[in-house]
C-alpha cells in the first residue's frame, strides 16, 4: 500500500511539473510573439498588411526602416530621447549611490524621516503632478527644453534608486571599510574604490529600470514639451498615426527601431539586472 502511495505521489509530481513547464513555454510564447510579429510585419508592404496581418511577408523589404529615417524625424527623436536618459541616469546613479550609503551606514538625527519622505516619493501617482509641474514650469520658463524632462524623471527615480542602494549596502559586510580606515584609506577612497565596485549589481539594476522609464515616458514629454525639435521618441511615434488612415508596416518599422536600444541594454545586462534585484532583496 505504500508503495502505491509513493508510486501515486511520484506521478503527481511529475504531472505537476509537465503541467508547471507547458505553462511556462505558453507564457514565455505569449510574450515572445507580439515581438516577433513586429518585426516580421515590419517588412510587409501596407498591401501585404491589409491583406492578412498576421502572415509572414511574401517579399520581405527594408522599404518601411528607410521611410522611417527619410520621412520623419526620427533620428532627432532618438537623440532626443538618448540626451534626456543618459543624463537622467548618470545623475540618480551618482546621488542614489551616495544618498544611499550615508542612510545605510550612518546613524544621523533626522535619518529615519529623511529615509521616509524618500519612500513617501515612491508612492505618489506621477500623473497627479502633472498640473501642477505644467504650471510651475510655466512660470519658470522651462518648458519645451529638454531639461523640463530631467528633471521630472530624476525625482520621480530617485527615490528607487536610493531604497535599492540602501538595501543593497545592508549586505556588505562594515568589516572592508574599518580594514581599509585601519589602513589609511581615505573616505572618498574606501567609497569610491571599495564600495562602489561591490554595488555594481544594483547600479546596473537603477540604470537599466531608470533608462526603460525616460526612453518610454510619454506624459510628461507630451506636456512639458511642444516643438517639433523637442519631441522624444514616445511622442514621435504617436505622430505616426493620421487621421484617416494609418500606414502600420511603417509603424511598426519605427516602433522596431524605437524598441531595439531597450531589448539590447536588457539581453546585455540581464543577469546583472537578477543579481541586484535578488541581492538588494536580502539585508545583511
Amino acid at each position: 500500500m505504500t508503495t502505491v502511495n509513493y508510486k501515486k505521489s511520484g506521478a503527481s509530481a511529475k504531472a505537476g511539473r509537465i503541467f508547471m513547464n507547458l505553462y511556462a513555454i505558453l507564457s514565455s510564447l505569449s510574450c515572445l510573439f507580439p515581438i516577433v510579429w513586429l518585426v516580421y510585419s515590419s517588412l510587409k508592404t501596407q498591401s501585404e498588411f491589409d491583406a492578412n496581418s498576421f502572415s509572414f511577408p511574401a517579399h520581405p523589404t527594408l522599404l518601411n526602416y528607410i521611410q522611417v529615417f527619410t520621412t520623419t524625424s526620427m533620428f532627432r527623436y532618438m537623440l532626443n530621447s538618448i540626451f534626456v536618459s543618459v543624463i537622467s541616469v548618470s545623475m540618480i546613479l551618482l546621488l542614489s549611490f551616495i544618498v544611499g550609503y550615508f542612510l545605510s551606514r550612518f546613524e544621523f538625527k533626522g535619518k529615519k524621516v529623511i529615509f521616509s519622505l524618500f519612500l513617501l516619493g515612491m508612492l505618489v501617482p506621477v500623473h497627479s503632478l502633472m498640473v501642477p509641474l505644467y504650471v510651475m514650469f510655466s512660470r519658470l520658463h522651462i518648458n519645451n527644453h529638454l531639461a523640463a524632462l530631467i528633471l521630472p524623471y530624476f525625482c520621480f527615480q530617485l527615490p528607487v534608486g536610493i531604497y535599492l542602494v540602501e538595501s543593497y549596502v545592508h549586505s556588505i559586510p562594515i568589516e572592508m571599510e574599518d580594514a581599509a580606515s585601519i589602513d589609511g584609506a581615505p573616505f572618498t577612497q574606501t567609497l569610491f574604490s571599495i564600495i562602489l565596485p561591490m554595488v555594481k549589481p544594483v547600479l546596473v539594476t537603477i540604470a537599466i529600470i531608470t533608462f526603460f522609464f525616460c526612453w518610454n515616458e510619454f506624459s510628461f514629454a507630451l506636456i512639458l514639451t511642444n516643438g517639433t525639435t523637442m519631441r522624444t521618441v514616445p511622442l514621435g511615434l504617436a505622430l505616426f498615426s493620421g487621421s484617416y488612415t494609418t500606414n502600420y508596416p511603417v509603424m511598426m518599422a519605427a516602433m522596431v527601431i524605437a524598441t531595439l536600444p531597450t531589448l539590447i541594454l536588457y539581453v546585455v545586462f540581464s543577469k546583472s539586472i537578477m543579481q541586484g534585484m535578488v541581492a538588494g532583496a536580502v539585508k545583511g
